[in-house]
């Protein structure tokens, strides 16, 4: 995860030097920045309008290029990044726009009504009736609009003549949908079209006057004066210092947007003699748009990427004074783009690496939509009040700096340039296959050379296991339970029966087999010869010939099945009834046989006495490391993890599940038998 996330910032330090780069080849080719002033002088009459019909403002009734270009000066500055992307757009007009057709009465309330933040324009056909905007102009109104965040959409009262009937829509109208308050939560207020006139200038018009109703406006300087000067705690304010009759529609559109969060206020300032009040206030020039947060006041359009725009000024409220779900989107974008770094990353076989790919992706989708759960149930809390305020506050100090400015430029560049994003993100993620392809081969990895039969043939194997053996790995074989008289253990002899099905089974069970050391103590027996007569002295000399022979080496083999008999036995002097009286009648204690027995101290309950390894076929060795099954059968530790481990999960002397617990009572019977 961290190495995915190392690249993906690599990835974006990579966008912004391009960003860079391509503003150095602009300024080498043209001579001229994005943030560079345009003189409206110089531009065209259609320039100016496209101008106008991007900021929102009317020009029906200015026939002259002095008018239309005073008012543009009138709404703002005009940078060169700003006329470039209103020539783009209006190339891009020709686009479709698509419209809603609502079907019935809860459509359109899920739709219109009950949205709190959004402009709707619908158009209701009533019933055999001619809608009122022609189809031609209609089309005209949806991509006019579009430009602003209004959705539209068309209302058939043939589909629903009960609802029309209610709603008095007797003839055929335009609806517009328009939150009534400034909270969040408010009412929302329908407003019907009755003008006498149908064109689409007149109907915008109509529009935009209504929605620039809901700002509130200041046209005296001491009404300023005391908006100014009201002590809002944490309050965000949006500020425009403008010479004309209402707000451009995109500031009327954006109070709508950001209804609830930032307050908007439009200061018309026509009939101002006096700018000294504004002066006080920190305005030093018309137009101006201020934003005054608690932390002090900052003035949009000076920095990188800040035009009169909707997207422009709509991406900069956002960062300045994000809601959860724009904290949500963004780490959702995050994380499915470093996400997607699994398909660069993950070597060998291309069906694995995207299996890798689906199955990341849900991973950290998962993960995201939990973690968010709790945070959201934190942000409930009204102790929390302080740390959300303070956390905004340092968000706002960020989001106001030049380094913000130019991460907000090239986030609207790049997502107005969605095949350049798209295929910086291809190159950067095929170096990074390439840098890891070469890093693998030099370490020899294997993995790189797999192709997709060989891979789809291991997962089979992997699926297989989990699907058709399911068996849980356990740590500590429990010491009180009755497998017999579990209903499991029968199901799983039923579905998985020896003869045509052999399930691959986890291995990690071995370790919690039980192993210990083998070890050996020494025993003595007086062995007696009844025909045998006196000590002879010159046996004395064979003492010690038999006392090495009768004394193994740790390094022997020992057990009852081995005894060991000296080639003379030692012949006591004292003999009654063919018996030794005691044992130290024999000289030396040469009558003392002196073998090597197994310590069964030391073995675990329920182990069957053994000393041989049927695996092997050898003896256990003083010392030797043995491990126990759970039938009780003893092996070598190496021998039989050799044997578990190669697929044979069973015991090889009685066939019992080696990953199964047998009952005591078969234990004791196994011993019986063996005794």
């Amino acid at each position: 995860m961290w190495l995915k996330l190392f690249f993906l910032l690599l990835y974006f330090l990579v966008l912004f030097v391009l960003a860079r780069f391509f503003e150095a080849v602009v300024w080498y080719e043209t001579g001229i920045f994005a943030t560079q002033l345009v003189d409206p002088v110089t531009l065209s009459f259609k320039k100016l309008k496209t101008i106008l019909e991007c900021r929102g403002l009317g020009y029906s009734g200015l026939p002259e290029k002095k008018d239309v270009r005073e008012l543009v000066e009138k709404s703002g500055d005009l940078m060169e990044g700003e006329l470039y992307s209103a020539l783009k757009s209006e190339e891009e007009a020709s686009d479709p726009v698509s419209s809603t057709s609502f079907s019935g009465e809860m459509h359109f309330y899920e739709l219109v009504e009950d949205t709190k933040d959004g402009i709707w324009l619908v158009q209701v056909i009533a019933k055999d009736r001619d809608p009122l905007v022609s189809k031609t102009n209609w089309g005209k109104m949806v991509k006019k609009v579009s430009h602003f965040g209004i959705r539209t959409g068309t209302f058939n009262c043939s589909n629903d003549s009960r609802y029309c009937r209610k709603r008095g829509w007797l003839k055929s109208t335009l609806i517009m949908s328009v939150p009534q308050t400034n909270t969040s939560k408010g009412k929302v207020m329908l407003k019907e079209y009755n003008g006498n006139r149908i064109e689409t200038e007149h109907i915008f018009k109509w529009m935009t006057a209504h929605v620039a109703s809901r700002i509130k406006t200041v046209r005296l300087a001491e009404q300023l004066v005391a908006e100014w000067n009201r002590s809002d705690r944490d309050q965000v304010k949006m500020y425009l210092f403008a010479k004309l009759d209402q707000p451009p529609a995109f500031f009327s559109a954006l109070s709508v947007k950001f209804t609830g969060r930032i307050e908007f206020i439009f200061v018309d300032v026509q009939n101002w003699s006096n700018e000294s009040y504004m002066k006080e206030i920190g305005v030093q020039q018309i137009p101006s748009y201020i934003l005054k947060m608690p932390e002090g006041t900052y003035r949009y359009g000076n920095s990188t990427g800040e035009f009169i725009s909707l997207s422009a000024m709509d991406t900069f409220l956002r960062s300045v004074q994000p809601e959860v779900n724009d904290l949500f989107v963004l780490s959702l974008v995050m994380v499915n783009l470093m996400a997607w770094m699994d398909l660069f990353i993950t070597q060998g076989a291309t069906i694995k690496r995207f299996v890798v790919l689906i199955s990341t992706l849900g991973t950290y989708n998962s993960l995201l939509i939990i973690s968010w759960l709790p945070i959201l149930g934190f942000l409930q809390l009204p102790y929390l009040d302080s740390f959300y305020e303070y956390s905004l506050k340092l968000l706002r100090y960020a989001d106001t700096t030049t380094i913000a400015s130019w991460v907000r430029a090239d986030w609207s560049f790049y997502s107005s340039h969605p095949a350049l994003f798209l295929s910086t993100y291809l190159g950067h993620g095929l170096l990074i296959d390439y840098f890891e392809k070469k890093r693998r081969r030099n370490n020899n990895d294997d993995e790189i050379n797999a192709n997709n039969l060989e891979w789809l043939s291991s997962l089979w194997d992997w699926y297989t296991s989990y699907l058709f053996h399911p068996i849980a790995s356990f740590q500590n074989f429990p010491n009180e339970s009755d497998w017999d008289d579990d209903p499991n253990l029968l199901l799983e002899r039923l579905a998985f029966p020896d003869l045509w099905l052999h399930p691959l089974i986890p291995t990690d069970y071995i370790k919690s087999l039980p192993t210990w050391n083998f070890k050996c103590t020494r025993a003595q027996s007086c062995d007696r010869e009844p025909n045998a007569g006196s000590w002879r002295e010159s046996d004395r000399e064979l003492e010690s010939e038999l006392r090495s022979e009768l004394e193994p080496s740790d390094d022997e083999w020992c057990g009852p099945e081995k005894e060991r008999t000296p080639p003379r036995a030692c012949v006591c002097k004292n003999v009654e009834n063919g018996s030794c009286k005691n044992e130290s009648d024999c000289p030396g204690n040469l009558n003392a046989k002196e073998d090597l027995e197994p310590d069964w101290s030391k073995w675990p309950n329920h182990m069957l006495h053994c000393t041989e390894c049927v695996v092997c076929l050898e003896n256990f060795e003083n010392g030797c490391l043995v491990m126990g099954l759970p039938c009780g059968h003893v092996f070598h530790q190496q021998c039989i993890v050799v044997w578990l481990a190669g697929g044979r999960h069973c015991c090889p002397v009685c066939r019992w599940p080696s990953y199964k617990k047998k009952h005591r009572r078969q234990d004791q019977e196994a011993q019986q038998q063996q005794q």
